[in-house]
């Protein structure tokens, strides 16, 4: 989903430093953690608002983008922009920040390499030049681990795709591979000292909490079936985008071979009217031989990238299944 992007009040255009960590404040994160989860199993996003610090991004605020209601995409487009832009207007009269600096949103069992988020990263890199997106997993993270991750673009990509290179040829010539189109970035949580205090003040939580508990949890098969299917419809496409690549060569090919054809043709017939002492024909018609665009490969680097995910998601749960899995032997063995 493309979002519409509101820049009013945003961080200064010009950064000669690239966004290295991203600091989170707890109730940030809460907000997102609460917005993912409660709109299950529809996909959200919100803005992230903050301040740019050096090689620190750091992110005070958040607040939720409204579900779209209008039918017509423009429409709702514009509705999501004018919403934005209150907002903000309202945060700044009292006195919070509200400097754009990216956006969140949730992901589905780590789907999250799209060319609507390449695009959106695009858009909001035009007008600020320091911005992340923070992906939240709610279906990952009740498996008892926080799927939470910052992702922005390779500088290097960037300039690619505002050149239109985005071939084969152009990924090989600037030395990118589909592991560079995004970089990921550590996220460091923050709580202030009056939270801290308070957090101390409470009632101390249990020995086991149910976090805990879901770590435990030794059914990984569902989620070990989601995976690989995904992964199989991932497989699917890359076959596709191979099968693009592979007409095009076949294209090519035959262009080849008509040109040659012709071109034989042609210089047979400018013998003929050099003879007959008249001027001779160009060996270059470019009406008929136009050359043939190369595809884009952006479609399977992304799908490459996803397949990477899925792969990484499926080697991670089968080995805490196995940890598991040892760890309830043991203590069987042990009578507990």
């Amino acid at each position: 989903m493309t979002r519409a992007c509101a820049f009013e009040g945003s961080a200064p255009r010009q950064h000669k430093e690239l966004v290295k960590t991203v600091q989170l404040e707890g109730q940030v994160l809460l907000k997102i953690i609460q917005h993912c989860s409660e709109a299950l199993p529809q996909l959200v996003t919100g803005q992230l608002l903050g301040l740019d610090v050096g090689q620190q991004l750091e992110v005070t605020d958040c607040f939720a983008f409204p579900a779209a209601v209008a039918d017509d995409d423009a429409e709702a487009e514009s509705a999501g922009a004018n919403y934005q832009l209150e907002m903000m207007r309202c945060l700044r009269e009292v006195n919070v920040d509200n400097n754009t600096v990216g956006w969140y949103q949730s992901a589905n069992m780590g789907t999250f390499q799209t060319l609507e988020l390449i695009e959106t990263f695009i858009n909001y890199h035009e007008n600020i030049k320091k911005c992340v997106c923070i992906i939240y997993d709610p279906q990952r993270s009740s498996r008892g681990n926080l799927a939470l991750k910052a992702v922005r673009l390779k500088e290097s990509f960037i300039e690619l795709s505002k050149e239109q290179k985005l071939t084969l040829k152009g990924f090989r010539e600037a030395g990118l591979s589909w592991r560079d189109i995004f970089v990921e970035l550590p996220i460091k949580v923050r709580n202030s000292n009056l939270v801290q205090a308070l957090v101390a003040d409470l009632i101390p939580a249990p020995t086991a909490t149910q976090a805990d508990v879901d770590k435990l949890n030794l059914s990984v098969a569902p989620f070990l079936e989601r995976n690989i299917q995904s992964l199989v419809e991932c497989v699917d496409d890359i076959v596709q985008e191979q099968q693009k690549v592979t007409m095009y060569h076949k294209t090519v090919a035959r262009q080849q071979q008509l040109y040659s054809a012709w071109l034989v043709k042609r210089r047979q017939e400018n013998t003929q009217r050099l003879q007959d002492n008249l001027e001779a024909l160009p060996e270059e018609d470019p009406t008929l031989f136009k050359p043939i665009p190369e595809p884009s490969m952006l479609d399977n680097y992304l799908v490459t990238n996803q397949i990477a995910t899925y792969c990484d998601q499926i080697n991670i749960a089968a080995s805490e299944a196995i940890q598991k899995l040892f760890l309830m032997e043991s203590m069987q063995k042990a009578g507990l």
